[in-house]
């Protein structure tokens, strides 16, 4: 019997030991040669571009360089989703490690406690980490000729609590749910897979002409919301009532991803909707991507992709701009 991917010993070349017994000078090298890779490891000015710079610490002693040609000073996460960092960098690459290695998401309550910070300096580390996946996973462009992407949407918030009295019980489906959104996945067969928020199914069909190719086949159940597709597309129905597969219809891949993601929802976050539910699809988009890849490879792209953007959209320091 074959043995899967994530048992054998090829899938363990990180361990989060080696993280916790390295130095500070080597964790800072890692940042280094990861944040300046374009100059061989060697400080540039993120402002101007220059590479012509001089150590200028702080008073504390930090790292700090200054540049010759704008004159203004820069540390090593300036510009990037750690920038204004207060932790040692220790800290953020174990929250990085501990991140990557749990399969179905890290709940931020427990990040907390595996790095001794409060709850809510957790919370906005793991969020800055999930959208430096998401921004991976936007860039993604799906299909082709002769190829196959499976779509599907499943529904998240708008949960009503049932009335203790049987009598005072009514159709919690015909309410209106104002927090109800729909993620939709764009899942290509063999490939990779992308996904976006709507309040409908049927508000994502220019989502989908936008960023899958033309030519392409994609495979779909019954929802009337998918009937659009047909005008640009060769579609493929299946319809659940009668079998998970027909006549070479199927989306069990796309069922699949959101199998992963509804456990990490019961399992760990307990809520994922509202203006986050972006981030938590696309976090899951890029574990599912990127699932066949060594943890520690995980980390080094993952790390590059933190160090690579700017600074959140939405997180400034340890909580909300």
């Amino acid at each position: 019997m074959t043995q899967h991917f994530l048992l054998s010993s090829k899938a363990r070349s990180l361990s989060l030991i080696n993280i916790l017994r390295a130095s500070d000078y080597e964790i800072f090298e890692q940042f280094k040669a990861v944040r300046f890779a374009d100059n061989n490891g060697e400080p540039f000015c993120p402002h101007c571009g220059s590479i012509v710079c001089f150590e200028c610490p702080r008073k504390n002693g930090s790292k700090r360089w200054r540049c010759k040609g704008c004159y203004k000073d820069f540390t090593l996460t300036s510009g990037t989703l750690f920038a204004s960092h207060k932790l040692h960098l220790q800290v953020y690459l174990a929250a990085i490690a501990i991140f990557i290695n749990e399969v179905k998401g890290k709940a931020a309550l427990a990040l907390s406690r595996d790095l001794n910070v409060q709850y809510k300096t957790a919370f906005v580390i793991a969020h800055k980490i999930r959208e430096a996946m998401s921004t991976e996973v936007s860039k993604i462009e799906l299909g082709g000729q002769e190829t196959e992407v499976e779509v599907d949407g499943a529904y998240f918030g708008g949960y009503i609590r049932p009335r203790n009295l049987k009598s005072e019980r009514i159709d919690r489906r015909k309410i209106y749910k104002p927090g109800k959104r729909v993620v939709v996945v764009i899942r290509q067969r063999g490939g990779l897979a992308r996904t976006a928020v709507f309040k409908s199914e049927q508000e994502s069909i220019s989502f989908i002409r936008e960023h899958v190719a033309p030519g392409t086949t994609i495979h779909a159940d019954e929802a009337p919301g998918w009937n659009a597709l047909h005008a640009s597309y060769n579609v493929m129905r299946i319809n659940h009532s009668e079998a998970y597969s027909l006549n070479g219809a199927c989306t069990n891949q796309a069922e699949s991803f959101f199998s992963r993601l509804r456990r990490g929802e019961v399992g760990h976050h307990h809520r994922v909707i509202g203006p986050y539910l972006d981030r938590y699809a696309g976090e899951m988009a890029w574990r599912e991507n990127n699932r066949r890849m060594p943890n520690g490879d995980q980390l080094n792209v993952l790390l590059k992709l933190i160090m690579n953007n700017r600074k959140s959209e939405i997180f400034n320091r340890y909580w909300h701009h």
